[in-house]
């Protein structure tokens, strides 16, 4: 695990380009597979979010529901970024680490409150609310305002291998996902308030991961986490003890299903999941790590079907064979096909 930030650190400080133009060219296409792999596992990972954000609401509230995991995950990753702080502090003889300026505090801010608690709250909010197919086909959105951010944000470009991707993975999505258009309800009792929560939650989603690099450049991916999630707590801390003040105390008669279900959105969804994600954010385009996060959907389906003894069709395999394929498209054809260009020019 410590391997991952580690290399994510050495990429960020430029170390890779000594290395030379031959030994990197030799390594691209096994880096680009451990990359795809990375992104599948997150996908997995984070679909599984809408049943277990159902589960622990059982016996806490939605904000409660979104404190308590993240809380459990910022403890587990502050021995991790004390200890990769004191590695880089001797490699460099520095004896004490720098100050972190007031302009990084405030970018930690923003990210920590537009991007975590708006995409957390809002998702774990949402989903008690609005029905789980108004929650897929919503999902749709992610990538599409993830590319749009990254434009706006970070100035990347919009390829037409990117564009056809887009169209790829939207149809094979609707495929897999086999909504009923005719039983989608946005305009019923509180479906429409989960919907806009969801739809907070996807923006939010959104402006994190593009935001988030900014930040890589001057942070390892488990710094950026941790401090974006101390922003967090000090947010949703408040906001517990003055709209759910009894959750605290609750918390002590929560039954083994639920704690398994906290545990499981600590330990993959908030610790592991945004670890290897931040670190292969570092690595791609924001647009072209965001555009996997059509496999969401694609994966939910196959944990229902799991989980819950869901019928699985051939109408969602193909779908779902679509939507790898178009991941497949960005994150390793046109890497192959920009690596060909630049060696003709």
């Amino acid at each position: 695990m410590s391997e991952l930030p580690a290399a994510a650190e050495r990429a960020g400080a430029g170390e890779g380009a000594a290395a030379g133009e031959g030994a990197a060219a030799g390594v691209r296409p096994a880096s680009r597979l451990i990359d795809w792999s990375l992104l599948i596992l997150c996908n997995l990972i984070w679909a599984s979010q809408f049943v277990l954000a159902k589960l622990v609401q059982e016996e806490m509230g939605p904000i409660f529901a979104t404190l308590l995991p993240m809380t459990i995950a910022t403890l587990g990753l502050l021995p991790l970024v004390r200890r990769q702080q004191q590695r880089s502090r001797k490699a460099s003889g520095a004896a004490r680490q720098e100050r972190m300026s007031t302009r990084d505090v405030a970018r930690f801010a923003v990210i920590g409150l537009f991007g975590q608690v708006v995409a957390q709250l809002g998702i774990t909010w949402g989903v008690g609310l609005a029905p789980a197919s108004n929650a897929a086909l919503l999902s749709l959105t992610l990538p599409i305002a993830t590319a749009v951010m990254a434009y706006l944000l970070l100035g990347e470009r919009m390829t037409a291998v990117r564009w056809i991707s887009f169209a790829l993975a939207v149809a094979g999505v609707l495929q897999c996902s086999g909504i009923d258009w005719n039983d989608l309800r946005f305009a019923s009792g509180g479906a429409v308030s989960g919907n806009l929560l969801i739809m907070l939650g996807v923006l939010g989603s959104a402006f994190y991961n593009v935001y988030g690099k900014k930040l890589l450049d001057r942070y390892t991916p488990l710094e950026v986490l941790l401090y974006s999630y101390y922003a967090v707590l000090i947010c949703l801390v408040p906001l517990t003890l003055y709209l759910e003040p009894g959750s605290f105390h609750s918390m002590f008669s929560f039954g083994p299903r639920v704690w398994l279900g906290i545990l499981l959105l600590a330990g993959l969804q908030y610790f592991l999941s945004m670890i290897l994600f931040l670190t292969v954010l570092t690595r791609l385009d924001a647009a072209q790590a965001g555009l996997s996060n059509y496999l969401i959907p694609v994966f939910g389906v196959l944990i229902a079907a799991l989980a819950l003894g869901e019928r699985l069709t051939p109408r969602m395999a193909v779908g779902g064979l679509v939507v790898l394929g178009s991941t497949l498209l960005v994150t390793v054809y046109e890497e192959h096909y920009g690596a060909k260009t630049t060696h003709a020019t």
